[in-house]
């Protein structure tokens, strides 16, 4: 493997940060910086690594409340997620003042991502999947000689993401998790936005929103 890889779960959502280092440059990835920002420093020293990128996999505030304060401090660009997010990143004082998450400040990010774009940090690039249902711009990352995949709220360990918060649909998350993450193989590894890892095998079998049997 080429890459070192962390999980930092985040702020009081338990949100799963993941830092990812490349072995052959020490640069880092930071995907998804919800908060506590010195436990997801100190998770870039642990590997060696120095920022270099922040990936976001969906504009919800436990996902990307602390990337523009990180984004301002090191001077590394934000990319992600789709553009269809944006009203949730414009809303994130709204949000977070309604559920008592700490205060953040709406932004930009330097680069919408779009389906099959690839993205690169170090001497390492991963592809950009669409995948829509949890929010209406939601994306996943995917290293495809690592074998592993950072989904954000799309699929967990046993279930899949909310379809409940606005612009949220359950038909087109289920189809977004079938044909976009599916495909990439039963072997890959996914870091999930909240829980523990599994793999696409391991969900296909057993997960009871997406299994292979419940589809006949």
């Amino acid at each position: 493997m080429t890459i070192k890889c962390s999980i930092v779960p985040v702020t009081a959502y338990q949100q799963n940060c993941s830092v990812m280092v490349c072995e052959q440059t020490g640069k880092a990835a930071v995907f998804d910086p919800g908060g506590d920002i010195e436990n997801i420093e100190a998770a870039i020293a642990d590997l060696g690594g120095s920022l270099e990128v922040i990936y976001l996999t969906h504009g919800h505030m436990d996902h990307c409340a602390a990337a523009d304060v990180m984004r301002k401090k090191y001077g590394v660009k934000i990319i992600g997620p789709q553009k269809e997010d944006a009203f949730w990143i414009d809303k994130l004082p709204e949000w977070c003042k309604m559920t008592g998450f700490p205060h953040a400040e709406p932004f930009t990010p330097d680069q919408w991502l779009e389906d099959e774009d690839s993205v690169s940090f170090g001497a390492q690039t991963l592809s950009v999947k669409f995948c829509p249902g949890h929010t209406p711009g939601h994306v996943v990352f995917f290293h495809e000689s690592a074998r592993l995949a950072i989904v954000g709220d799309v699929l967990f360990q046993g279930s899949i993401g909310r379809t409940d918060f606005p612009k949220g649909d359950f038909d087109t998350l289920v189809n977004s998790i079938q044909s976009k993450l599916w495909p990439l193989g039963d072997d890959v590894t996914f870091i999930p936005g909240h829980g523990p890892t599994s793999t696409f095998g391991h969900e296909r079998e057993t997960n009871p929103f997406v299994a292979d049997t419940r589809f006949g």
